[in-house]
Parts: structure tokens; sequence; C-alpha cells
């Protein structure tokens, strides 16, 4: 069974560029073993991620999230069970949210920044999708 798990949390410390690279090289060895894809974005101190497998191997990589040190209040936002990915093309894509367009972030929150706290998990999905669809992921990892 394919399921799919989007949650948001906020980083323990300052995100630097080579935390999130850290993060993604760590994702792109283990999840093509783990049949897990997916999409991370992250603005200022914020992660947002979406993760797509089986329901034992996502269940487990999300557990393994809330414990990480590195991610402070993960909330879970959406999690359902899926007929296809939708995130496939990606062991782990990523979204520069700084070259997102300002109004995109609005369409979906009540300002131009990524804040997944703030608005239903749904719409924080259908931006990820909204992402895809315009071209904003930047790297593929896949």
């Amino acid at each position: 069974m394919l399921v799919r798990l989007l949650y948001a949390s906020r980083a323990a410390a300052a995100l630097s560029e080579s935390v999130v690279e850290s993060i993604l090289d760590q994702s792109r060895r283990k999840n093509p073993a783990r049949g897990i894809t997916g999409l991370l974005c992250s603005s200022g101190d914020l992660f947002i991620q979406v993760l797509e497998g089986g329901r034992d191997e996502v269940c487990e990589l999300f557990n393994t999230i809330v414990r990480d040190r590195r991610h402070l209040e993960v909330r879970l936002l959406v999690y359902e069970e899926i007929f296809e990915r939708r995130f496939a093309g990606w062991t782990m894509g990523q979204v520069d949210l700084t070259r997102v367009n300002p109004s995109l972030l609005l369409k979906y929150s009540d300002r131009a920044a990524l804040n997944p706290f703030s608005c239903s998990g749904r719409a924080s999905m259908t931006l990820l999708e909204e992402l895809i669809d315009t071209g904003s992921v930047v790297s593929r990892g896949g």
C-alpha cells in the first residue's frame, strides 16, 4: 500500500546550505532502497517535506525525523493512502523558495513566505504540487 505524508518542522539551529545539503544527501543515499520518494522545501528556519512510499517505510522514516535533533515542532499535516505517486521523479527533490514568485506563496498563505503552521495541510500540499508544475524544483536527486 502506498501512502503520502506531509509534515512541517522548525530547524533546531540556523539552517545553512550545508545542513540542507546534508539532509538531502542522506535522503538520496537511503531512500531508493526504502522505495521512498519526495520533496523538501526549506525557508528560514522552516522545513516542509512530502514523503511517498510503502506505509511501513514512510512511517518509520517519519518517526526517525520526529526524533532527529535537527527538527523542532514536527507537525503532521497530511497522511493519506494513494494510488500513485505524485513525487515519483525524486529520491528527494528540493525547492529553493528564494526563487519562487511571491505571488504563488500568497495564493496559499497570508504572507509571501512559506509558513505551513498557519495554513491547512491541503493548502501546503497544493502549493508543493504547483511548485512542481511551475518547474520550481531545483534539484531532482533522482
